[in-house]
């Protein structure tokens, strides 16, 4: 044992663990009509969604009693693996195309989405890269421009399949873990007219995002079409009010929000427990946030508190994202609400990412 080994922080555990339970809740509570009518099953998703969370727990469990330090020399290999997995899922015949988007790749009757992977991995090697060029991360042609190299390569990769969301807070994490290991504001600026034309390219590309952009400029133009969406999700949260219409008692998931289980779950938990439980939520994801931090500060080392921060920050952005969609803040983008929505990748891969964090927890400072 280190000698400054310790107990994972218990607030992050306890935080990680209450969103998990009413995430499995949730799941079945959303799903269990749609379950019902297309599975003959009304637990389908909510099995699958409880497999998942205990795989994500083993996995949790083992990587936050692993030295965090270990990945440190193994880092170029992960993220090496995970690029070949982005590759390998764009070959037709090995990708699986869903929703318009070729992002998993099927293993028997269960399916992985490697762009889920490749969050982790790139936070990984990034941490590691960020760490060894402290000093010359100032420096825009030795420090900046390499580590943008590194994001962006997977960012098109994802692009590809195309995954925008998934991409959008990849990049988000990476760019505020080389802001927080002291990139000059400067360079960022200089990006940020890059990456606005990009973004604005990236949609006029694309006809089914520029529908997003209209829907969520006037969702009323078209209420059955590319307002639908949108316009349910607040049909939802509406008439749940301060305490809901109790557990179960949605009326938007009789087949008016369109799988309910995943990107809009944060709509019926709404409606279903009100602004009590959506806020009880929001402050169990904040506490999640505050314990995260910290940890990146107490951490023993550089490469240990990027670590922390990178993985509080993907679960952040991917919070601050999913919950502005549902409340129509922002246009629609396929963004999950971690350790809540359903989904094997996205919550054993979050789960997975947590066990880092509370290695990382462990031997803090």
């Amino acid at each position: 044992m280190a000698e400054n080994e310790q107990k994972p922080d218990i607030w992050l555990t306890i935080s990680i663990l209450s969103l998990l339970t009413i995430g499995v809740v949730m799941v079945y509570s959303s799903s269990s009509i749609w379950s019902e009518y297309k599975f003959d099953d009304a637990w389908y998703f909510a099995k699958r969604q409880t497999l998942f969370a205990v795989l994500g727990l083993i996995a949790m469990t083992i990587l936050s009693k692993i030295p965090y330090y270990v990945w440190y020399k193994h880092a170029k290999v992960i993220v090496a693996v995970c690029l070949l997995f982005l590759i390998l899922v764009l070959i037709p015949g090995v990708g699986m195309v869903r929703g318009g988007a070729r992002s998993w790749i099927g293993i028997g009757m269960f399916s992985i989405q490697p762009s889920e992977f490749m969050k982790l991995g790139l936070i990984i090697f990034l941490a590691k890269f960020l760490s060894q060029r402290q000093k010359r991360i100032v420096s825009f042609q030795e420090g900046f421009l390499p580590g943008l190299a590194i994001i962006l390569v997977p960012f098109a990769l994802i692009m590809l399949q195309p995954d925008l969301g998934t991409g959008v807070v990849m990049v988000g994490t990476c760019l505020v873990m080389m802001f927080v290991a002291g990139a000059r504001i400067a360079h960022f600026m200089l990006i940020v007219a890059g990456g606005i034309g990009g973004l604005v390219a990236l949609i006029a590309s694309a006809p089914y995002r520029i529908k997003r952009i209209t829907a969520f400029l006037h969702p009323w133009e078209d209420p059955l079409g590319s307002g639908f969406q949108i316009i349910q999700s607040l049909y939802a949260i509406g008439p749940g009010g301060l305490l809901g219409l109790g557990l179960g008692k949605s009326m938007q998931k009789f087949f008016y929000l369109p799988e309910p289980q995943t990107d809009f779950i944060y709509s019926v938990l709404a409606e279903e427990l009100g602004f009590i439980g959506g806020v009880v939520v929001l402050l169990l994801f904040f506490v999640l946030l505050w314990r995260g931090v910290r940890t990146s500060l107490l951490a023993s080392d550089l490469f240990g508190s990027l670590l922390a921060l990178g993985i509080v920050g993907m679960v952040s952005i991917q919070v601050m994202i999913n919950v502005s969609v549902v409340t129509g803040l922002i246009p629609v983008t396929g963004i999950t609400l971690p350790l809540i929505s359903y989904g094997g990748s996205s919550l054993t891969l979050t789960l997975a990412a947590l066990g880092l964090l509370l290695s990382v927890s462990r031997y803090s400072k």
